[in-house]
């Protein structure tokens, strides 16, 4: 009896001792940080807009992530904050992350793009329906020597109308938006959601040009596209965290699905965010800020391509150099 009680002990002590190993085989074997807590930049307008859903999940914890974020107005505002390690990952316009890299020498890298192109021709003209409809004609827009200016004179060069068409720079969107209330059929170059509130404003303009569409008209099928934003993240932190910014990259994908599937659910986030004021104004804008969600080889084709327009416009425009391959995380080839 007393054999068998001894032999049963045994047999206990060594259903526990495996089950303590299997236990810590498992501990030992998985990467305790696939998931982490990521710091998130983005600029208030577009490229935050396809974030929203993720924000919302986030703040839910229903994320494998813990994310933070932090908006701010100005690019200007988040490099600094990338360059000294206090964000992991911002979203910013594709020549500012040119910019970057160049700034930190190679240190960070692009996940994705974000956002497509936000520029239309606005306009009471019902005639101005593509470039060639310009030549003669006068536009007015802002920010000159910035990448709006260099996108417009670089389509309008393509279109061989370049020195036809005169261009009347505006320091603010308001001032361009006063000059389309005043003067019939004045011809403005704006950003969304600019446009959707100014149209909402007055009935008789409308979106006479899509930038985008003409963008693709010109460069076929190279697989450039008019990028607004992208994605980027320290190279340290991807280093360490791989699996994290898979993570984020799976979050951000999905969370701009939901946006451009669900706009009227979407602008209500946006409004609580305080990107555009008004939730209608955003559910009419959404479908027009080409938020989107481009990764891997097809994302650096696009960029690729967006880069060196404005490069040969104006070097410094991306930072005096085009970016190298490592400037391009590609998931699959890492």
């Amino acid at each position: 009896m007393e054999q068998k009680k001894s032999i049963s002990s045994w047999r206990k002590i060594g259903c526990v001792f495996i089950v303590v190993c299997l236990f810590a085989l498992y501990g030992c074997g998985k990467d305790t940080k696939e998931s982490a807590t990521v710091r998130v930049g983005s600029l208030k307008g577009p490229t935050s807009i396809g974030l929203m859903r993720m924000m919302e999940q986030a703040e839910s914890n229903k994320l494998t992530n813990d994310y933070t974020f932090t908006m701010e107005t100005s690019a200007d505002t988040l490099l600094p904050l990338m360059i000294k390690g206090e964000l992991d990952i911002a979203l910013v316009p594709g020549n500012v992350a040119s910019i970057l890299y160049q700034k930190t020498q190679g240190k960070v890298s692009v996940l994705d793009i974000n956002t497509l192109g936000v520029l239309y021709m606005v306009s009471s003209d019902q005639t101005v329906d593509s470039l060639l409809s310009l030549k003669g004609k006068t536009v007015y827009l802002t920010g000159k020597g910035t990448t709006p200016d260099y996108v417009l004179q670089y389509l309008l060069s393509q279109a061989g109308i370049k020195e036809e068409v005169t261009l009347e720079y505006k320091s603010e969107p308001t001032e361009v938006a006063a000059i389309l209330e005043k003067e019939e059929n004045a011809i403005g170059l704006l950003p969304q959601p600019f446009v959707t509130a100014t149209l909402a404003k007055n009935d008789k303009l409308s979106m006479v040009i899509d930038m985008n569409e003409e963008w693709n008209k010109i460069q076929g099928d190279k697989g450039s596209l008019l990028v607004t934003g992208v994605t980027v993240v320290r190279n340290e932190f991807l280093q360490n965290n791989e699996k994290a910014v898979l993570n984020f990259m799976k979050d951000h994908q999905e969370s701009a699905k939901y946006v451009n599937e669900n706009p009227k659910d979407a602008s209500l986030l946006v409004e609580k965010s305080g990107i555009i004021e008004k939730a209608a104004i955003a559910e009419a804008a959404i479908p027009f800020c080409n938020i989107t969600y481009i990764d891997g080889i097809e994302a650096k084709t696009a960029l690729e391509g967006y880069l060196q327009v404005l490069f040969d416009q104006n070097a410094e425009s991306v930072g005096g150099v085009l970016p190298n391959e490592e400037f391009y995380y590609i998931p699959n080839e890492k």
